[in-house]
């Protein structure tokens, strides 16, 4: 209820349980807690899309096939289909990784998207401790690797 005040008025006084007042909450507050809980999603959204924009076309249905962990029996029709733990077992092929022709460390890039996988499940799970500064750090680091690569034409 207060969010709707807070943008009518720009801000709210807290009021304490014996009626003084204690605290005010601003517009500024509301949109920095919005940032915190808003950017690892939007974050970890943009690395996959850019992920799967790398990998497009690049492989067959049958060698997405051979992504998925034994005995998963979903069926892969592309890309999209894909979890971001499958593209690294995608990518650790040293032939797969040819067929990007990145001129990236293959390790090292499959280190990162394992750490975003990592990431992601903390995210997407709801953690409530949220994620630590240096783990957002590393997905805004990422996401601008990954802008640069497409910048420069590389994918």
């Amino acid at each position: 209820d207060a969010i709707a005040l807070v943008a009518a008025e720009d801000c709210v006084l807290v009021q304490a349980k014996d009626r003084t007042i204690c605290g005010i909450v601003t517009a500024t507050d509301l949109n920095d807690q919005f940032r915190l809980l808003a950017e690892p999603f939007l974050l970890v959204g943009e690395i996959e899309r850019a992920v799967r924009h790398i990998l497009h076309g690049k492989f067959s249905v049958t060698e997405l096939e051979q992504a998925k962990a034994p005995g998963d029996s979903r069926t892969i029709a592309g890309i999209a289909d894909l979890t971001l733990g499958e593209y690294v077992r995608l990518l650790q092929g040293d032939q797969r990784w040819r067929k990007l022709n990145l001129a990236v460390d293959r390790a090292e890039f499959c280190s990162g998207l394992d750490r975003v996988r990592e990431l992601r499940n903390d995210v997407m799970h709801f953690n409530p401790d949220g994620l630590e500064p240096a783990d957002m750090e590393f997905l805004r680091e990422f996401t601008e690797f990954l802008r640069r690569l497409r910048t420069i034409g590389a994918v």
